[in-house]
This record gives structure tokens, C-alpha cells and sequence, in this order.
């Protein structure tokens, strides 16, 4: 599996096609919008999902951990659909996540789902990180530079091979970064959506997960209003 380099405030950072930020001088992963046990929260409004997804993601992020190594897991908020949501984790997945939470230093920043920390987890919890000229939040500001932030689930649509493939995707503009969400029950916004625009009105980079590897396109300046377009021919179809 391919990572992707960027640079961002003067630090290398490392793009994992599972949807990560690994930064190496720190020794650190970034995830966001785990949404853990949004399954059950569906299942007590009355719709029933398959109650896996916990497990799911837990997978996915397992593998970024096996994969980085890292000294320290930043997740960036909406780590839980809601306020309650570790409290209802299974026992099984309570105590992994524990157990990830004892082999590396966990920060859970808070986001709008979860505004409070996680009870009887390993970890720290805080508004925001402030890690030298790079701050790890849940939503971005749009004002100044080296933001790390999730909250928008972005995802981008691309043409190729007489279809269209949707894919969750990093989005970066040179001077901050958004990252997708890991969820699996987590839907996505399309990067076209103003909501997302709007924080990246110069344009800047696509990076769309695939199976081993990101695929990059530029993404239009705001006024200019065009799709996104592929910069690399020979997308596969199926990712």
C-alpha cells in the first residue's frame, strides 16, 4: 500500500490510502469521524442496521496502527455518534479499544457528536492540538495555516471507464488539510458542496482513497466553478 507525501507549514506528512495522516518526525496518526456505535444509535430510533460497524472500523483503524506504528493517535472528533456511544460499545470492542489505547497515547478531540470524552477509555480529550505550526481540529476555521480537521466527510466523483466512481478523499489546498472520515457507516459530502468550497476557494488537491493507493486531482478555484477533473489517466474502475 502507497502513501501520499505533502508538505504542509514546512512539515512532511504521509497520506494512507485507509484514509489516515501519519507524521513521521512525530511519530503520530491522524483519523477522523470514527462515528463508533452509530449502528446502535440508529437501532434505538427503530432502524435496524447490521450491528458491525464498530467492529468494522475498528478493523480499519487496527490496520493504520499495524501499518504506523505511531507514538500517538489523534482522532478528530465525531470519534462517537453520540454522547453515549462508548458507553453502549460491546465488550469485545471496548477492550480493544482499550488495548490500542495502551499501546500509543491517545488524544480525542472533541467534535459536535461526541463533546465530551469517551468514559473508561484510555486518552486525553481536548477542543484542539497544537503540535508546533500544525493544529489538529474537529472543524476547520478557515483562517490562517497548517489546519488538520474531518467534521465534512469529503468525497469526490470522478468519470472513468464509462462509469462514475465516488470515493471518500483527503482535500488539501497547500495550507490546510482535510481528512475523510474512517467511519463505516459515515456517508460524504461532495468536495463541490459549498460547504467544503468555501474553505478551499483558491482550489487546491483531490486525493481519492483506492484500494492500494490515492489518486490525486486538482480541485477548481471556487470562482471558476468547474467539475473536478482527473490529472492522471488509467483510473481503474473499481477501487
Amino acid at each position: 500500500m502507497s502513501a501520499a507525501p505533502i508538505h504542509l507549514a514546512g512539515e512532511r506528512l504521509m497520506l494512507d490510502p485507509e484514509g489516515g495522516l501519519f507524521w513521521p518526525a512525530r511519530r503520530l496518526l491522524a483519523v477522523a469521524d470514527l462515528h463508533l456505535e452509530k449502528g446502535s444509535a440508529a437501532a434505538a430510533r427503530g432502524a435496524l442496521l447490521p450491528p458491525w460497524d464498530t467492529r468494522a472500523t475498528l478493523d480499519r483503524l487496527a490496520g493504520l496502527l499495524r501499518r504506523w506504528r505511531p507514538e500517538t493517535v489523534v482522532a478528530l472528533g465525531d470519534s462517537f455518534h453520540d454522547a453515549r456511544g462508548a458507553g453502549r460499545l460491546q465488550p469485545a470492542d471496548r477492550a480493544r479499544l482499550a488495548a490500542m489505547g495502551r499501546a500509543a497515547r491517545f488524544v480525542w478531540v472533541l467534535g459536535n457528536h461526541d463533546p465530551a470524552p469517551p468514559e473508561g477509555l484510555p486518552g486525553e480529550a481536548t477542543e484542539a492540538l497544537v503540535l508546533g505550526a500544525l493544529t489538529f481540529r474537529h472543524i476547520a476555521t478557515g483562517a490562517g495555516g497548517g489546519d488538520i480537521s474531518g467534521h465534512f466527510h469529503p468525497k469526490a466523483s470522478v468519470p472513468t471507464a464509462g462509469t462514475v466512481v465516488s470515493r471518500p478523499c483527503f482535500v488539501f489546498d497547500g495550507a490546510r488539510l482535510m481528512l475523510p472520515a474512517i467511519g463505516a457507516y459515515t456517508g460524504g459530502l461532495d468536495v463541490r458542496d459549498p460547504a467544503i468550497a468555501a474553505l478551499f476557494p483558491r482550489g487546491g488537491r483531490v486525493f481519492l482513497l483506492g484500494r492500494e493507493r490515492l489518486f490525486s486531482f486538482p480541485l477548481a478555484a471556487r470562482a471558476a466553478g468547474r467539475r473536478v477533473q482527473a490529472a492522471q489517466a488509467g483510473l481503474p474502475p473499481h477501487m
